[in-house]
């Protein structure tokens, strides 16, 4: 037996009524699946997929996000894949979608986060737990600060550097601080960090993801910029939208309260 579902691209999916064999092609999503209770349906997870650790360590990987190794997932026999829009590459998901059921996640807000949480726990037979999941994201939102917001850069690589744009998930998880993004234009631009002295911005932050940004970088910013503050930040606490969503908001509400010290807004 089946159903037909509808993934967050609009693409009609037709997905067993309990799936048994799950393949997830995206970090977050991934974790996601562990905290609903699943184990053994989990069958494949990609070489990113770092939580939980057991997973990591024992679950077959079956690539990157983008390079997906086509061959293993065939070994794997999945009845279900469960993929994003941004993460993985289009070819490959199209291709996939030829053998399999692949259900794809399109997440730019907070809300959608949640609708996506809410549509796996639907798809998998966890309903409760991901309602319970989607509370407690809630519950631990921060709400940012009562004094004047703080313009901020977010820089996810370098060579060349580039930042998280207005349309992204990572800028939302900004706005939801009550901090603003100095970086408007769309997706992921390329952006000098020289640019940013016309921004009027007050803090640069440094993923830890993507690209591995250390100390070392924070020099090399501030060179650039004097006198604006430069920090370090959890990369997974801004960008992954599933369950790990339920320790951002008291990792936000931490860090809101170094950043408002350090530049004395």
């Amino acid at each position: 037996m089946g159903r037909v579902v509808t993934d967050m691209t609009g693409r009609m999916v037709t997905i067993p009524d309990v799936p048994q064999r799950i393949i997830s092609v995206v970090p977050s999503q991934t974790e996601l699946l562990y905290d609903l209770g699943l184990d053994n349906e989990v069958v494949g997870i990609t070489k990113f997929c770092v939580h939980p650790n057991s997973w990591f360590r024992n679950k077959t990987r079956v690539g990157g996000t983008k390079n997906l190794r086509m061959e293993a997932i065939d070994t794997l026999c999945p009845d279900l894949i469960i993929a994003n829009k941004e993460e993985n590459t289009k070819e490959q998901i199209e291709a996939l979608a030829m053998k399999y059921p692949v259900w794809v996640s399109d997440i730019t807000t907070v809300a959608e986060a949640k609708d996506m949480i809410r549509a796996v726990g639907d798809i998998t037979g966890r309903s409760n737990e991901a309602q319970q999941i989607i509370d407690k994201v809630s519950l631990s939102q921060s709400h940012g600060s009562n004094t004047s917001p703080l313009r901020v850069a977010y820089f996810i690589w370098r060579k060349p550097w580039m930042c998280a744009g207005s349309d992204t998930f990572i800028s939302d998880m900004i706005r939801h601080q009550r901090w603003e993004n100095v970086v408007t234009e769309l997706r992921y631009p390329e952006v000098a960090p020289e640019a940013l002295r016309d921004m009027d911005v007050d803090v640069v932050l440094l993923s830890s993801e993507p690209y591995p940004f250390k100390d070392v970088h924070i020099q090399e910013i501030k060179e650039a910029l004097p006198g604006v503050e430069v920090v370090l930040v959890d990369g997974e606490m801004f960008s992954w939208y599933g369950s790990r969503m339920m320790l951002a908001g008291a990792y936000m509400q931490e860090l809101s309260g170094i950043l408002y010290a350090k530049t004395g807004r």
